[in-house]
Formats: C-alpha cells, sequence, structure tokens
C-alpha cells in the first residue's frame, strides 16, 4: 500500500488575523502552530507533506517551514490561485477570495497518489488527532469509507467574534450529515449561529460534534472532488459569485447522501486550539505553555 501523506491547507492569507498566521509565532522558541502539527505528524508515522500554499507566500513559507520540513519529510508545495479552474470558466471580476478547502485539497492531486489526510496549517488538532487520521489510513477500511476527526463545539469557538464550523450528525459512529455553519458565536458553555448577519440568532449546544477540517481520504476522493467541481460553480457562480465556497464537507455530505461512501467519525480526545483573529493568539501560547509544562512537547520540535 502507498503510504499516506498530509496535505496541509496553507494559501489563506488571514485577512482577519491581520498577518501570516500559519507562520507567527506561539511560544518562545519561535515555533509557529504548523511545527507542532509537523512533530504530530512525524510521530504518528508521516513522512510525507504536501503544502498547499499561494505563490504570493511562496519565498516566505519556504524559509519558515519547507526547507526545514525537508530532512524529515518527502516535501512538496502546490499552488491554490483563483485561476485553477475547470475548462470553461473564469474567475469573475471581483473575485478575491479562495475557492475553499475543497478546492484547495483538489490542488494537491498531482502529488497525492495514496490515501492522504488534510489539515489546516493555522489549527493546533493535537497529537491523538494524527495517530487516529494515520491508524484509519494504514488499517483495514471499506471500499469508499472515509473518516473525520470531530471535536465538541464548546472547545472550537472564540470569545473574539464568529467562526465558521461544519455541524455533525453522527450515528452509530458514522457521519449522516454535515452542516456548514458561516457565523457561529460563543455563549457561554454554548453557541449561537446565524444566516441574516445577526439579524436572528439560534442557539446551537456545546456539545454538538463539529468538522474542524480534519479528515482522512482514501485515493478516490480526488476524483470526486474534481468530477463535482464544475456541477458545483454552475450552481453557486451566479448565487454568490464573489463568496461562494467549495468546502470538504460539501463533498462529504453528497457522498453521504447519494449512497456512494459513508465517513467514519474517529474518536479523539483533544483540545482544538487555533488562530482566527489575532487576539486569539495569546490565549493559544498560554494553552502551548501549558502542554510544555506536563511534558507534552519538548523544547526543540523538528528543528
Amino acid at each position: 500500500m502507498t503510504e499516506p501523506c498530509l496535505v496541509i491547507l496553507a494559501a489563506g492569507m488571514g485577512s482577519r488575523f491581520g498577518g501570516l498566521k500559519q507562520i507567527t509565532a506561539v511560544d518562545d522558541g519561535g515555533h509557529a502552530i504548523i511545527d507542532f502539527s509537523l512533530y504530530d505528524a512525524y510521530r504518528a508515522g508521516f513522512r510525507k507533506v504536501v503544502f498547499v500554499i499561494k505563490h504570493a507566500i511562496e519565498a516566505d513559507f519556504r524559509a519558515a517551514v519547507a526547507d526545514r520540513m525537508a530532512k524529515y519529510f518527502d516535501v512538496r508545495l502546490v499552488f491554490q490561485e483563483l485561476d485553477r479552474l475547470p475548462e470553461g470558466f473564469s474567475v469573475p471580476a471581483d473575485r478575491v477570495k479562495p475557492w475553499g478547502t475543497a478546492h484547495a485539497t483538489l490542488c494537491a492531486a498531482d502529488e497525492v497518489d495514496g490515501p492522504f489526510a488534510v489539515i489546516n496549517a493555522d489549527d493546533f488538532y493535537g497529537p491523538g488527532a494524527y495517530r487516529a487520521l494515520y491508524d484509519f489510513m494504514t488499517g483495514p477500511r471499506d471500499p469508499g469509507e472515509q473518516a473525520m476527526v470531530a471535536y465538541e463545539l464548546r472547545n472550537t469557538v472564540t470569545e473574539n467574534g464568529s467562526v465558521a464550523r461544519g455541524i455533525c450528525s453522527v450515528k452509530d459512529g458514522f457521519l449522516t450529515d454535515v452542516t456548514e455553519r458561516t457565523k457561529i458565536e460563543k455563549r457561554g458553555a454554548d453557541a449561537a449561529y446565524t444566516e441574516d448577519d445577526g439579524a436572528t440568532w439560534v442557539p446551537l449546544d456545546g456539545g454538538l460534534p463539529v468538522s474542524m477540517n480534519c479528515w482522512a481520504f482514501g485515493p478516490e476522493m480526488m476524483d470526486e472532488l474534481k468530477a463535482r467541481f464544475p456541477a458545483w460553480l454552475e450552481e453557486n457562480l451566479p448565487k454568490n459569485p464573489a463568496k461562494a465556497e467549495y468546502f470538504l464537507p460539501f463533498v462529504a455530505n453528497a457522498l453521504i447522501q447519494e449512497g456512494k461512501g459513508k465517513v467514519r467519525v474517529l474518536g479523539c480526545t483533544e483540545t482544538w486550539h487555533g488562530i482566527t483573529y489575532r487576539e486569539d493568539l495569546q490565549s493559544v501560547k498560554d494553552a502551548i505553555a501549558e502542554m510544555r509544562k506536563a511534558g507534552l512537547y519538548p523544547e526543540a520540535l523538528l528543528d
């Protein structure tokens, strides 16, 4: 079997954060969240990593991350750009937003020749998540079976603004539905979402499982992402040409609803940490400092 690779989505420029959050230090040693992710991935067994970035950040990203990681991984860089579209489609005149996580993953297709995991560069998933992903991809699985690591909603929201999350329905350990909510805010131990710019809010239980874009896929998933993209563009470009995004949960959900595949929800006791806004940075630094004190990470990672 081809060894699984790790696809890291790092093309977002961090507009709400106000900088390149992918390479922002979260400890006194200058390590970014991505350094902890790569350390955890290496310990779990990953030896190939594909970074999805933009040409605009290539030099900074090579210097900060990719060149160092070449000592430990087979490193590949691929580029997510707005004009990477199927034949017959063009970029809307006012479009500046990337096409979303499914499109970013599809940009890595030429470098993926077996099972692959997908994560965000600026999310801290914890070591258990990587072990769960790697073990799933290297173990027996039914044809068409994919997997997702789910987190409790209350552990994925911020005090500093709204977030987007995929709200999951799970039955007998498998995903039955995932609904993307693009504006969720914290409400004590729970949360609420709006679809009308805050005119009304719908409460959400803080214990609900959510997708944090932490996936394990078989190689057939790339074919699905490619095959479904033109139809998605035809449906969504007329409705929202500037901001519509092709998300991985959309494709996973379609496979489930069509009976073409299933998504196992992997058990994970990790706490998620992330930087959506600049104000989130200190809480991430504090959490990592506590994990260091507990002996979960050494001072030197993959340096």
